[in-house]
Order: C-alpha cells, then sequence, then structure tokens
C-alpha cells in the first residue's frame, strides 16, 4: 500500500512538473520564452542607447518574436525610429507598433480671462 501511495504522489509531481514547463500562456516552450526574454532586453538596450527614444516611456513586450511597442513619444520621428530599432534586432519576426505620438495642445494658460 505504501508502495502504491509512493508511486502516486511521485506521478503527480513528475505531471505538475512537466505542466509548468510552459512558462507562460500562450508560449511555446522555456527556450521561446528565453528567447523573447532575450530580444526585449536587446530591444531595450537599443533604446537606451539612442539619443531620439525615451526608453523610459516606450514599453516592450516580445512573443514568439514578435515585439509589442507600447506608451507614448514626442514625435512621429521618435515613434518611427523605435519601430526601426526594433526590427533591427536579431530575432524579431514582426513589430506591432502601439505607440501614440503625444499631442502638443494648443491651449494656453490664460489669466486675462478672470
Amino acid at each position: 500500500m505504501r508502495r502504491l501511495i509512493s508511486a502516486f504522489v511521485i506521478a503527480v509531481a513528475v505531471t505538475s512538473g512537466v505542466a509548468g514547463c510552459a512558462v507562460t500562456k500562450g508560449q511555446e516552450s522555456t527556450g521561446q520564452y528565453v528567447d523573447d526574454a532575450t530580444i526585449t532586453t536587446h530591444v531595450k538596450a537599443r533604446f537606451a542607447k539612442d539619443p531620439t527614444v525615451s526608453a523610459t516611456h516606450i514599453k516592450v513586450d516580445t512573443m514568439k518574436g514578435v515585439v509589442h511597442l507600447s506608451g507614448n513619444a514626442k514625435s512621429e520621428a521618435e515613434r518611427e525610429q523605435a519601430v526601426q530599432l526594433a526590427r533591427s534586432i536579431s530575432g524579431v519576426t514582426d513589430v506591432k507598433n502601439d505607440i501614440h505620438v503625444e499631442s502638443v495642445s494648443s491651449d494656453t494658460n490664460s489669466s486675462t480671462n478672470r
């Protein structure tokens, strides 16, 4: 009886361990997750080195080689530069650009209307 219980406990542990290798919902494997994390790190490093792209205002996520950019850019040029930098990274298969360009408000603080 003890052997049966021990065998059952081991079987449950092994099954749980195999299911845990899926890392994140939607990921193919642990290796793919590591590759995506590496791509994300390289994109962020490239942003940090580029004087036209704000690495702190643009979020980078990678899933199966597809880089998703989101956040805010100060200009269309910054937005496009971020996309070009992401595309230049080895392993990137596509770039989804959801970066919004901050609009400069034409409203001015007018204290004469008091």
